[in-house]
């Protein structure tokens, strides 16, 4: 039997009381005021900003170019580029000046972005090599205005003895390598793999990295995949997290088949967004919410229409949440 999600009633009431917004509403341990400041310009009843991951539109085969001018005509305000993509621009000739100034051009930022260097694993040879590779990502990312990378256990999702302390280690050093490269790396949950695929795995490695700049990147879909319940997120505090995947997922199939595939746009399925929404602003987080979504049948549609559709659902429940 896996943990349930946010089964009990008592964490569901939690979730409810926090969301109401005001001065007034508690939250556990009572969040300080600068965790829970607005973000000037957003409404209070859409507390987040708004991401596009590209995965959402990866079946669509588009350049990083249209990519960028497809999240701005859309409505998104960030990207959550891919680094594969970015190599490929940059091998074809492409300016990673160009691109940098027409994200900025076309009002969006890059938030975080996706890469999969084996900067945790125990070969020491392959972790240097993944050190290598987040070195040439961040410097990427950096030309662009890119802010933060995820951190999954690229090269460890077989690995069932994953010693965390070395993981947190590990961590660290990755991190002290994104601040010199002004790119933060942001440690992921990652729902299938048998090591950080737990919530409280990820955070442990976070915390136990010692490092100020530590984060971590949760995933609506992951965190469920992996079996954590989500009353975890209440706990971390905004800085924590600047940035969560966000995605929904059907009742079936369950858990233990359930694949990347089937994640849906924000609403759709019956992931608890609202009390998830509700206990993350409870904790301080007002960061981007980043639409991750490998669905196929998406991919068979318009691009922009798949864009605007998930926008607009993300934006749904996250009324719902704080109407």
């Amino acid at each position: 039997m896996g943990m349930s999600v946010l089964g009990g009633g008592e964490r569901m009431a939690l979730a409810a009381d926090v969301g109401g917004a005001g001065a007034g509403s508690r939250s556990p341990g009572n969040v300080p005021a600068p965790f829970a400041a607005p973000v000037a310009g957003r409404p209070a009843n859409e507390p987040f900003g708004y991401c596009l991951n590209m995965s959402t539109v990866r079946g669509h085969k588009l350049p990083i170019t249209a990519e960028v001018d497809l999240a701005a005509d859309a409505g998104y305000t960030a990207i959550e580029p891919w680094m594969g993509k970015l190599d490929e621009y940059v091998k074809g000739g492409g300016s990673l000046k160009d691109l940098g100034k027409r994200i900025r051009d076309r009002g969006l930022t890059v938030e975080s972005a996706i890469g999969f260097a084996e900067w945790i694993v125990d070969d020491d040879a392959r972790r240097a090599k993944g050190l290598e590779q987040a070195k040439r990502d961040m410097d990427t990312l950096a030309q662009i205005g890119g802010k933060r990378i995820a951190a999954p256990p690229a090269g460890a999702t077989d690995q069932t003895d994953l010693n965390l302390f070395r993981a947190a280690e590990r961590y660290r050093a990755l991190l002290e390598l994104g601040v010199k490269m002004g790119v933060i790396p942001e440690v992921e949950v990652w729902g299938f793999s048998k090591s950080l695929s737990r919530l409280g795995e990820t955070t442990f490695v976070a915390i136990e990295s010692g490092h100020a700049s530590a984060c971590i990147l949760p995933d609506v879909y992951h965190v469920y995949k992996g079996g954590s319940d989500f009353a975890g997120l209440g706990l971390l505090s905004g800085p924590a997290v600047q940035v969560l995947h966000v995605n929904d997922y059907p009742a079936d199939p369950p858990r233990a088949t359930i694949t990347d595939a089937h994640r849906v746009y924000p609403g759709d399925g019956v992931a608890p967004l609202t009390a998830i929404y509700r206990m993350m602003h409870a904790a301080g987080f007002r960061g981007y919410l980043s639409l991750e979504l490998f669905n196929p049948e998406y991919w068979k549609q318009d691009a922009l229409t798949v864009a605007k559709t998930g926008l607009a659902k993300t934006r749904e429940s996250v009324q719902k949440a704080f109407s």
